[in-house]
């Protein structure tokens, strides 16, 4: 698809600079050998390829062959799990855990952490997709930046055991204590349609179901994971790029355009 759009590009335009978000499975690997031999943590631009075939690894070099050959700019954005507002997105973690959370505090079940030790306790970080679209903007107008590739993440770091409080605190819900391993939710919300369904009805709220707000499978396998995974800014901030978004606010941000677009039930 990325070949055929720049050479699609190539016959109608003439490009200047080009964009190309893909993610930390640079440094992960594909979902077939996903954290197999991950690099060390953190994760810098700078470290060699995995030695696996990587989708992310095939469509940099389309890119790379077509700036030589057309003449463009290009910037490379790796982005670790993102934030924001995307209805039926299945990976997207915020809307996942709006929901979970939701569901919990309508029935009285736990807000548990679903995933593992090694994350619940682990650092880690993330990307706001706000701030995903700030550093793409950098990227295609900072002379500094042509022809590189950078992490794109929150410039904090965090522990889920830490950041699970202020979660829930978010969704009116308390955090219930870990039980030590993971409890994933494909397993947990099977009855997610039906209760969501009941909160649509009596709280007015869009209609859509769990399942297509919800993406269990992948907040399961982001949560779940037994690695450590974290990325390093240094690179952009020696360039100039001195954006930063506190993770919590990621999260806290995401609920109240949520709860506003009556997507998610409000705490009153």
């Amino acid at each position: 698809m990325l070949a055929n759009t720049l050479e699609a590009a190539k016959r109608t335009t003439t490009l200047q600079h080009v964009v190309l978000v893909t993610g930390l499975k640079h440094y992960l690997g594909p979902f077939e050998a996903y954290a197999a031999a991950p690099a060390e943590t953190p994760f810098r631009e700078s470290q060699d390829r995995l030695p696996f075939q990587n989708f992310y690894y095939e469509q940099e070099d389309i890119l790379f062959a077509a700036a030589a050959d057309q003449g463009f700019t290009w910037s490379v954005h790796r982005p670790h799990t993102m934030i924001g507002y995307a209805l039926g997105n299945v990976m997207n973690m915020g809307v996942t855990l709006a929901v979970y959370g939701s569901i919990c505090r309508a029935t009285g079940e736990p807000f548990v952490f679903p995933g593992s030790p090694q994350q619940y306790a682990g650092v880690t970080d993330i990307t706001d997709a706000r701030l995903l679209g700030r550093h793409a903007v950098w990227s295609a107008t900072e002379p500094a930046a042509r022809n590189q590739a950078f992490n794109t993440v929150n410039g904090d770091v965090f522990r889920w055991r830490q950041l699970w409080q202020r979660i829930a605190e978010g969704l009116g819900v308390e955090a219930a204590e870990y039980p030590g391993a993971p409890t994933p939710l494909q397993a947990r919300m099977g009855h997610a349609d039906e209760v969501w369904a009941g909160l649509v009805q009596q709280q007015g709220l869009a209609d859509y179901t769990a399942s297509q707000l919800a993406s269990w499978w992948h907040t399961d396998a982001d949560l779940g994971r037994e690695v450590e995974t974290f990325a390093d800014m240094s690179k952009s901030r020696s360039m100039g790029f001195l954006d930063f978004q506190d993770s919590a606010r990621s999260f806290l941000d995401l609920f109240d355009t949520l709860r506003a677009q009556k997507v998610i039930p409000t705490l009153g």
